[in-house]
């Protein structure tokens, strides 16, 4: 029989802070890796993991992204894994890219 725990955390200002923006830092990056790839499929080039990972490091180089540095890596490299698998479940199966009604 599998058991599960509820409970709930109570962070206090400074961790709902870096919680708040680990968040904020994953959702730019899976969108910027989704944009990335988006182009890349529209003009027939694969991109996997490796590059979308390779254009995260050139983010956190770049000084208009300083902020990436200060939160976790594993957090946003996660995002770039969950969309790269997202990828390749839709490359899997039968359904077609999805086009814009505007």
């Amino acid at each position: 029989m599998n058991k599960g725990v509820k409970f709930r955390i109570y962070p206090n200002k400074e961790q709902e802070n870096l919680i708040l923006q680990t968040l904020g830092c994953c959702r730019l990056i899976y969108n910027k890796g989704l944009d990335m790839r988006d182009k890349a499929y529209k003009s027939g080039k694969p991109v996997n993991y490796t590059q979308t990972s390779a254009m995260l490091t050139n983010l956190k180089n770049d000084d208009n992204f300083n902020f990436l540095k200060l939160v976790d890596s594993i957090a946003l490299q996660q995002s770039l894994r969950d969309l790269d698998r997202a990828y390749q479940n839709f490359s899997t199966s039968n359904h077609t890219y999805a086009q814009s009604s505007l």
